[in-house]
């Protein structure tokens, strides 16, 4: 079955603990905290795989979670970190986080992709030991992983799309330019699902062709097979809008391209920019009156236009000569560039709750929200710093610090940040 859109929940790794711990040996006096860190928890990272043609094993696995981090332990021995969680998509997958549809990611290189971080370790009470504070008697939890809904759409990777109505010669014609096998036959919606196929144009050169499902009139609203693969069209760099020159099915193909076109400006106005060669096929149960009549009609209204009989391969050569040398001025294959979270998406009133751990003087904040804002925080930037601040008296953490008795140069620890407190 072919599935090219699904909808997962991951979770990367929590960090691990941070341990009390105190050196002891014989002989030895006040040994001192030795607590160690906690290890990193795993991160879930997405890459494309190319022995992998559809999303169908995400159909029935909804849930991938990452190992987390092991606890610090004694004698300052760091808690070992986790393996990532690796999961193979592909080629041309499309990542979106499932809360707002933006995309995190477009799954179309060879590089690995950190789609959800694991949670840093904790600190053990090594860390705490100051010349006024020498037996800290606390260490800090390890750090959640980031957890999300994301939705995988698979958009083929395909130079060349072909579209036009079912039955026309779609499939035919990628059969015999390039090494694809699609099922061949004469009725409606024989290709259920997009057909790819290698044309090897010389030594140096090849490209990717993609035989779409058949649209219909309507596709851009649902009806029949095309508005499950419309997505596949957005990333072809050349459309080859193929039409049944006979009318042998008793529609005018100038009527079924302008039809299909329409279907195409619904679902995304872009691929009307997209060049387009018209390819009249079954030209051998055409008359010479029909042929010419759509000629001229193409060619006055700027398209490129090639006669084939697809089933003897006649006519193919002079159309795969003219996509080639067309292919060579034509920009790459679309890829998607991830979209920035905004801020306020994190730090909203409905994920604002945190807790204040109180210990030896130390105001611990656990707020899993204010992971986000301090991945966007500069320390080194004052700008950023006073951004930070604000963050902290907007979601009331500083009046609930106040309300536990925090005092000038009490210290403050948020993750990752340390920092004393000065009203």
């Amino acid at each position: 079955m072919f599935v090219d859109i699904a909808k997962i929940h991951i979770k990367a790794g929590d960090g691990g603990n941070g341990i009390v711990s105190f050196h002891r040996e014989k002989y030895v006096a006040a040994g001192g905290p030795d607590g160690g860190d906690g290890g990193k928890g795993g991160n879930v990272v997405f890459v494309a795989d190319d022995n992998l043609s559809t999303l169908a094993d995400f159909r029935y696995k909804h849930k991938y979670i990452a190992e987390n981090g092991q606890n610090g332990a004694s004698a300052r021995r760091t808690g070992k970190s986790s393996p990532d969680l690796v999961l193979r998509v592909p080629r041309g997958t499309i990542i979106r986080n499932a809360l707002n549809n933006r995309i995190i990611a477009d799954i179309s290189d060879d590089e690995p992709v950190i789609i959800a971080k694991g949670g840093n370790g904790g600190w053990g009470n090594t860390h705490f030991s100051t010349a006024t504070r020498q037996v800290p008697n606390f260490a800090k939890s390890g750090n959640p992983g980031e957890e999300l809904d994301v939705i995988l759409e698979l958009k083929l990777l395909a130079d060349v799309g072909l579209i036009g109505f079912p039955n026309v010669g779609k499939s035919t014609l990628i059969s015999v330019v390039s090494g694809a096998k699609p099922k061949i036959a004469n009725y409606h919606f024989t290709t259920i699902t997009p057909v790819l196929g290698v044309v090897k144009y010389s030594d140096d050169m090849s490209f990717v062709m993609a035989d779409i499902p058949g649209l219909i009139e309507g596709a851009g609203d649902g009806v029949g097979l095309g508005h499950e693969f419309l997505r596949h069209v957005e990333r072809c760099r050349l459309l080859i809008h193929v039409i049944d020159a006979s009318g042998s099915e008793g529609r005018d193909p100038i009527e079924d391209f302008q039809k299909i076109n329409k279907e195409l400006e619904k679902f995304s106005p872009e691929l009307l920019n997209r060049t387009q060669i018209v390819v009249a096929n079954k030209c051998d149960i055409a008359t010479k009156e029909q042929l010419d009549d759509l000629e001229k009609y193409f060619t006055d209204k700027g398209f490129a236009f090639f006669k084939l009989i697809a089933a003897i391969a006649e006519g193919t050569d002079k159309l795969i000569d003219y996509v080639a040398e067309l292919l060579s001025k034509l920009p790459p294959i679309l890829r998607y560039e991830s979209e920035p979270e905004e801020v306020e998406d994190f730090v909203s009133p409905k994920k604002r709750d945190f807790e204040i751990i109180v210990k030896d003087n130390v105001f611990i904040i656990e707020a899993p929200w204010l992971l986000k804002v301090l991945e966007s925080v500069n320390t080194d930037d004052y700008e950023s710093l006073q951004y930070f601040q604000r963050v902290l008296h907007s979601s009331g953490i500083i009046d609930a610090l106040i309300a536990a008795g925090i005092k000038d140069g009490d210290t403050v620890s948020v993750y990752d940040i340390d920092f004393d407190y000065i009203s």
